[in-house]
């Protein structure tokens, strides 16, 4: 970060309204808010929405939006700088790994976000799915703040250059909707997903419920805070009903012409996989 920049900032700093939260984000960004303004509204929670007089409820929400294209963005550009020699699927896993919820969750939490924000629901099991908004919405208000370079500053000295391992979570294989996929794929099977219920938890918290159909035929279920969770986790339920041709998972994978003996070896390679698991829930 720029070094006279900051200096000025620090200089400017005791003249500022809110300096505990100026402190605060600095700590967790390496540099201060030059409008507060986007900040603020990135850590409220919805649950804690406030109204200016208008129609429009201030909430984290629309900077969740931008944040996640914005974080997509930086993140696929240094993956794509990183590993020059690997294939797209290798790539769009990558970057998967590194915006997915838990991840950001976790990234938060290490940086102290989730102590900022404004939240009227206190269930444990949405933690991370609330830090994790707040991550995102975060580098929103940084983009808006401050620009693009600075988001990309941030991420490579703040996040991937700290808490993140890349290559680490790079050769790690936990895309299961990923491996579904492309052992479906092998196998001549049709893929679907099919959410089964949408509701809130007692605390208010968004609660989602997928189902993985497969050639017409129901494999697994689970369950999440977000869409992708609940598809993430049903995949890994499907993926677990095949391996060990349960019910009418034997049967599915014969008629295509592969025993279960095959299976294991036809498990997919997720490094060379390309998935949706990067689009919008």
């Amino acid at each position: 970060m720029n070094v006279k920049s900051n200096l000025i900032d620090a200089i400017k700093l005791p003249f500022r309204k809110e300096k505990e939260l100026y402190r605060s984000f600095y700590s967790i960004m390496g540099f201060y808010p030059r409008d507060i303004r986007p900040y603020k509204e990135a850590i409220q929670h919805i649950s804690a929405s406030t109204n200016d007089g208008s129609a429009y409820l201030h909430n984290n929400e629309r900077l969740e939006f931008l944040g996640d294209a914005i974080l997509g963005a930086v993140v696929g550009s240094i993956v794509f700088q990183r590993y020059t020699r690997s294939r797209e699927g290798f790539l769009t896993n990558t970057r998967s790994k590194v915006v997915k919820r838990e991840t950001l969750g976790q990234v938060a939490q290490q940086l102290g976000l989730h102590k900022l924000i404004l939240s009227h629901t206190h269930g444990n099991g949405h933690n991370s799915y609330l830090a994790g908004n707040a991550f995102e919405a975060l580098v929103g208000a940084i983009y808006l703040d401050r620009g693009y370079d600075y988001c990309t500053r941030f991420i490579e000295t703040r996040v991937l250059g700290k808490l993140i391992n890349l290559d680490k979570i790079a050769y790690k294989e936990t895309n299961f909707k990923s491996m579904l996929l492309e052992f479906c794929q092998k196998n001549h099977l049709v893929l679907n997903f099919v959410l089964v219920e949408e509701e809130r938890d007692k605390k208010g918290a968004p609660f989602f419920r997928s189902k993985v159909m497969v050639d017409g035929n129901e494999m697994g279920q689970g369950k999440g805070y977000s869409k992708k969770e609940s598809q993430q986790n049903a995949s890994k339920n499907a993926l677990h009903n095949l391996k060990n041709g349960k019910g009418p998972y034997s049967h599915l994978v014969k008629t295509k012409g592969r025993s279960n003996k095959r299976t294991e070896k036809n498990e997919p390679d997720t490094h060379h996989t390309t998935t949706p698991e990067t689009q919008g829930a």
